[in-house]
């Protein structure tokens, strides 16, 4: 069995000594992956696949293309990846990590993953109990996913049925549409399973401030108020 680990968004908790808890056991992983451009910032595009057993990318993927890769060289080619990858050329993306990485420093890393998720746990307070906002999932976030819906005033006393869900569905579709037209916030939408479209928050800047927040809150309230 290979058990595989999607570490695209939350590997990058790893950074966090406060954080890096909730990912105990991903080092029985065979292999996982990680997108430092989502959570960490790298500008696009940025990935990583990490994988336990030595030689499989190369016996994976390798072509023995004669007139690339001589099997005779000699000096060490172990970090000579183009023969490990289905793509064999391209950017050497992870190149902007390490400049990143150089620049920061691994404690700059760790206090912006700390500060993102600070941010999305005072978003989470500001609105579980607000009138007009149901979380989709109870409990506290376990990264800077917040995901919850904005219930319209003409809404708020309709009992749960069918007309409801319907319009309920339409509510995130319109006030993301108002958002990008007045280019004030941008905020993501979906529905998931037999859940209606539901706004989820995801917080990957350090530099945003809880006053960044309070408004985005007021600017959905402002634009779904007359839905």
């Amino acid at each position: 069995m290979w058990l595989h680990v999607d570490g695209a968004w939350g590997g990058s908790l790893l950074m966090s000594r406060k954080h890096r808890h909730k990912l105990n056991g991903i080092e029985r992983a065979n292999s996982v992956t990680w997108n430092p451009h989502k959570m960490m910032g790298v500008p696009l595009q940025c990935s990583a696949i990490l994988v336990r057993e030595k030689g499989i990318l190369q016996g994976c993927n390798s072509m023995c293309a004669g007139y690339l890769f001589q099997p005779d060289k000699q000096y060490d080619v172990t970090y000579d990846t183009g023969d490990k990858a289905i793509q064999c050329g391209r950017h050497v993306d992870i190149f902007k990590f390490w400049l990143m990485w150089k620049a920061k420093g691994t404690v700059g890393f760790e206090q912006h993953v700390d500060r993102c998720l600070e941010l999305s746990e005072y978003l989470f307070n500001k609105i579980k109990n607000r009138e007009g906002y149901q979380m989709v999932m109870q409990g506290e976030p376990q990264h800077t996913n917040v995901c919850f819906w904005y219930i319209p005033p003409s809404l708020r006393n309709i009992p749960d049925g069918e007309e409801r869900r319907e319009r309920l569905h339409k509510v995130a579709p319109k006030i993301k549409a108002m958002m990008m037209e007045c280019g004030t916030t941008m905020v993501g939408y979906q529905p998931q399973g037999d859940k209606v479209n539901f706004f989820r928050m995801v917080i990957s800047n350090h530099a945003a401030t809880k006053s960044d927040i309070d408004f985005l809150i007021e600017e959905i309230e402002r634009l779904g108020q007359d839905l």
